[in-house]
This record gives C-alpha cells, structure tokens and sequence, in this order.
C-alpha cells in the first residue's frame, strides 16, 4: 500500500469534534474574531506560557505584523537564515527592508551564530533579528539573544514550524520581542484552512499587533495605524482549539515515530543515510534526512515509484531566489545550505503514521541502496 508524506484524516474521532465545533459556529452566526477565537488565544497563552497570543490569518501574517509593529520599512535591514520557507524573507522585502542572508549550522540548520554576528557588524541598518526554529528543532536561543542585545536590536522568532518544540525545557517562542507561528493544515498544530498567530510578552506591542490585525482600528471607522486584515475566521479557531487538545500527544507519537526510525535505519544498516539530529525536544514538524547529494534525486525517483512520500525543503535557498538577484549576494558564503539543499530529503512523520508504514519506507530505501 502506498505510505502518503502526510494523512490529515486519520483521526477519526477528531475529525467529527471539528466537524461538530464547525457547525456549531456557522449556527453561531459569529464567523470573524469572537467568542473562539478569544477561547483559542487563551488557551494557546496556557499551553506556550506566554503573556499574549494574537490569532492572525496566516502564519506568513503572523511574521509581518511584528516587523510592521517594529516600524522596519525601507532602508533597514533583518538579519535572517538563508535557510526556511519563502515567507520568513519575503514579509521583509515586502515592506521595502532589505533580509540580509546569513549560512546556518550543520547539525539542525539553523542559525549560524558566527555569521549571523559578522552580518550584525557589516549591516549599516540593522533593525532585526529573525532566526527560525526549523523541521521542529530550535535555534540556539540563548546565543541568538545575546546577540541580539549587544547590537541592539530585537530578535523575531520564526516558530512556524515549532509547536510542542522546547528548548532548554521551556516552550520555544516565549523569548524574542514576538514569534510567529503557523496553523497552516500540514503543521503539527494544523487548522481546515490558512490561520496562524503570534506571541509576545510585551504589552505594549501585543496592543499594537491587535491593532494591526484590523486595520488599525481600536473602534470602528476609527484607524490609529495602517495595518491589514490579518484577523482570523472563528471557524478556523474552533477547529484549532479541538487540535489543541491533543498537542502533547502529537509531539509525543512523532517523537515515538522519530525514535523508531532510528532503530529500524540502525537494523537495515543504512548508514549513508544521516538521520536528523535529537534535541532537547524536538517536534518533528518534519523527519529531514540527508542523503548524498549524488543519490538524493534516484532516491526520490525510487520511493515515488514504490508509492513512498517524500519531498525535498528547501531545494533553493534565499540568496539564490530570482527575486532576490538585486541583492548582489556572495553566493560562496553559504555552503551549508547549499549542501542541505541538494541533500535534504524529509520521509512521512505524522502521528497517523503506522509502524508497518514506517517498515516500508525504510524497505524502500533499503532496496534502492542495493
């Protein structure tokens, strides 16, 4: 039988909660913001241990309105890895700043703390940091804030992918000025559409994020700031409150799948294949393997053609995006993520997955290295 990349359907019992949570919505006639998406920001404060979280309708929102709370427009620049989904540079270049790219580190291929350090002293406008907890592991936060602070500028957790992710055993996204995380259907804490939020422990700026979200507008007619509409549809919250009941046990079946993956590579003897490395609590948004560069694409092939899911992030990292050819990037100065992109490879991980399934991707690979 075919093994899918991901299976949003296979939680039977859940998917009728959600169903159940949607229609009693649309009887509520309370579609936008309201009564759950105010229950939902509660509940994710409880769960993150954060002060204030603010829904918004994307992930990809989530990250522009902290850099728009920041003031950062043209003329400034963000630091940023050169390594993650497209959003995490475009909402910079969107709003006229310049993301300027720095190479990550081997091991979990995020932030390179030395590069990231050398690029805060050549900028001439620094006005942010935004580093990514990436396939569910974190960056070095500690590090990365106390970078932050000796140049002055705050730090932007990207956490799209960083659900149920600790780091030093607390929550990550808890940290910098904001994060911003993603409910896109895929992630580990995945809505029936796009959806997202935001975390921060400061007062003053979750007032204005709110703010931000609806056009400005404290009251109606009345704009104090030029925001968006980044708010977040109540049929969207009522699914993410049901999903978020079960958080810690989707961490933990993932974790349970990532631990298996482990011994059933340790008993085929792949050892070509290298496996992505444990962390303090690594969620396992995605099980990222590195394969040689020479074979990653045969593999592909072979496990497409055994019915095997996979795909490759990222193939193309930011500073050889077409739309960032302006920039005049130094295209030697990132080795790494141009070796974790021609050797990346990420196999099914989710918490439907089955351990017959997990058997058939190993197999499948087996067979190919033969």
């Amino acid at each position: 039988m075919p093994v899918p990349l991901i299976d949003l359907t296979r939680d039977k019992n859940q998917l009728a909660e959600i169903e159940a949570a949607v229609v009693r919505v649309v009887r509520s006639g309370q579609y936008i913001l309201g009564p759950e998406v105010e229950n939902l920001e509660r509940e994710l404060q409880t769960y993150l241990g954060v002060k204030h979280a603010i829904t918004m309708s994307s992930g990809t929102d989530a990250l522009l309105a902290p850099l728009m709370a920041l003031g950062i427009g043209p003329g400034d620049e963000v630091v940023m890895p050169t390594y993650s989904f497209f959003a995490t540079a475009g909402v910079v270049a969107r709003l006229g700043a310049t993301p300027v790219f720095v190479d990550v580190e081997p091991t979990f291929l995020t932030i390179d703390l030395t590069r990231l350090e050398a690029a805060l002293r050549a900028c001439k406008r620094p006005k942010a940091v935004m580093a990514v907890h990436l396939f569910g592991a974190p960056f070095d936060v500690d590090a990365v804030m106390k970078l932050c602070r000796q140049f002055s500028v705050p730090l932007i957790e990207d956490a799209a992918q960083a659900i149920g992710t600790k780091y030093k055993g607390r929550m990550c996204g808890g940290d910098g000025i904001a994060a911003g995380w993603s409910t896109f259907p895929t992630k580990n804490f995945g809505g029936i559409g796009d959806g997202g939020f935001l975390t921060t422990h400061d007062d003053d700026f979750a007032a204005k994020c709110r703010l931000l979200r609806n056009h400005g507008q404290a009251e109606q007619y009345k704009h104090h700031l030029i925001g968006g509409n980044f708010r977040m549809d109540a049929i969207q919250a009522a699914a993410l409150r049901v999903r978020l009941r079960d958080m810690e046990k989707v961490t933990l079946k993932r974790r349970e799948n990532a631990e298996r993956y482990r011994r059933l590579f340790a008993e085929a003897r792949l050892d070509w294949v290298k496996l992505p490395t444990e962390v303090d609590r690594h969620a396992y948004h995605q099980f990222v393997t590195r394969l040689p560069a020479a074979k990653r694409d045969l593999a592909i092939a072979h496990l497409r053609q055994q019915g095997i899911g996979c795909a490759v992030y990222y193939p193309i990292p930011f500073h050889r995006q077409p739309c960032f050819a302006h920039l005049a990037t130094d295209q030697t100065q990132f080795p790494v993520a141009d070796a974790a992109a021609a050797e990346a490879l990420a196999l099914p991980i989710f918490q439907g997955l089955a351990e017959g399934e997990q058997i058939d991707v190993v197999g499948a690979l087996a067979k190919f290295a033969r």
